[in-house]
């Protein structure tokens, strides 16, 4: 269809075809970080048998904290219900989980816990049955409410961990990323997964790093209005818009659109959504967390399909060569294109050794005395780049000892690493 048109289902149909919106409320309980978690030996058995491949990757003090942890999930749809479910499944044993809407039709392609059964029942008793079958012994706080500046303060109580946004209107998830920013709680967003078709594209970077994504523009812009103009996780996709577009609306909802909104203030044309897309997202984002809560190190890069800049900097590289004097062996550049992209991303991870900035970025030798090799290779922004070339001294003269220490750290992993490329 090109338009979103309006239809009633017959109950007595929905229910002879196994769509039963029948009342599925389940018994609630408030969950809180300090809420107890009590396990029989034998169920303790059970659950470390359950997570022994986790227990084998994060070790026992990571899992110890991850098991300990407290997270709340803002928005069980697409996104948020695979979030939700990989930690849960990780070993996340307190979470709660917050939507005001009920599973339709249309959440069969991409939430994680929708089924005929479950169609018109709210999505957060929806996740929870299907916790309640994977880890009986968690505490699940499955609200069934809107989020918004007045219900924060409740919403977000109890001393969480993580928040994981996965709001998919802008006014609300502002609100909420306002709230964590002025609370200090640790927050991961969700930009949009509609209309996007590359998984190779999905990134995690913080959203003053994002690029290409409208909604990812619109909120970082918004934020610099209400002050916070960095600090804020995102995961989102730098994969360029326009393959498709909202899907039109019917003639008879063209005259007034907003009486077919499913609240005030929310989008009433439909994003069109490949379902595998907010699965990605979700499990992005639940990967993300699940690492930050074990204490495990991960650092994601901010990629930015850059092959270009992978070339010219090789070419850069080169010209600095060529200006090499011949006190310290003259040109002797051993580095191709990929050995270029190599250092950028997987030793200096898009980042200046010096400063940490991301633009106008070049690789040169750290040691000039040395060879023009992976194992002598350092990012810097080109103006580092100058000065570094026209140091008077050794290092030690001219950087502190955390800057060198740091650089000599990256050059020792990227010894390390050659040795298995």
């Amino acid at each position: 269809r090109s338009t979103l048109e309006m239809v009633d289902f017959d109950s007595d149909l929905l229910s002879d075809s196994g769509l039963s919106g029948a009342n599925h409320a389940l018994p609630n309980e408030v969950v809180t970080k300090h809420t107890p978690v009590e396990l029989t030996p034998n169920e303790e058995s059970l659950i470390r048998e359950q997570l022994a491949r986790h227990y084998a990757f994060l070790g026992a003090e990571g899992m110890a904290e991850l098991r300990d942890s407290f997270v709340v999930v803002v928005g069980a749809g697409g996104v948020g219900s695979w979030a939700a479910m990989m930690l849960l499944r990780s070993g996340v044993q307190r979470i709660r989980i917050i939507d005001f809407d009920q599973v339709t039709l249309s959440s069969l392609n991409r939430h994680v816990a929708a089924t005929r059964a479950t169609v018109g029942i709210p999505k957060v008793d929806a996740l929870k049955m299907s916790f309640m079958d994977i880890a009986p012994h968690a505490k699940v706080d499955a609200r069934v409410a809107l989020f918004g500046a007045e219900t924060a303060s409740d919403l977000l109580s109890g001393d969480p961990d993580y928040v994981l946004d996965c709001i998919d209107n802008m006014e609300t998830k502002l609100e909420l990323l306002d709230y964590c920013n002025k609370h200090s709680i640790r927050v991961i967003s969700a930009m949009g997964a509609g209309m996007k078709s590359d998984p190779s594209r999905v990134q995690i970077a913080d959203i003053s790093d994002t690029f290409e994504d409208p909604m990812s523009r619109a909120v970082r812009r918004k934020l610099k209005l209400m002050g916070i103009h960095g600090g804020i996780e995102v995961v989102y996709s730098s994969e360029k818009p326009g393959k498709v577009q909202l899907m039109s609306l019917a003639e008879s909802q063209q005259d007034e659109p907003g009486d077919f909104s499913v609240l005030p203030d929310f989008r009433v044309r439909i994003v069109p959504v490949l379902g595998t897309m907010p699965a990605m997202f979700g499990i992005a984002m639940g990967t993300h967390v699940l690492t930050r809560l074990a204490g495990f190190p991960t650092e994601p890069l901010a990629i930015k399909g850059r092959h270009a800049l992978y070339a010219r900097m090789q070419r850069e590289l080169g010209n600095r060569e060529k200006d090499m004097s011949a006190a310290f062996g003259g040109p002797q550049l051993q580095m191709n294109t990929d050995d270029c992209a190599y250092m950028l991303e997987e030793i200096w991870r898009g980042k200046s050794a010096i400063s940490g900035a991301i633009d106008k970025l070049t690789l040169l030798r750290w040691r000039r005395e040395l060879p023009m090799t992976t194992e002598n290779c350092v990012c810097m922004t080109k103006a580092e780049a100058d000065r570094h070339s026209k140091l008077a001294g050794s290092l030690e003269d001219n950087y502190s000892s955390d800057i060198i220490e740091f650089v000599e750290r990256r050059l020792n992993e990227e010894k390390h690493i050659s040795t298995m490329r």
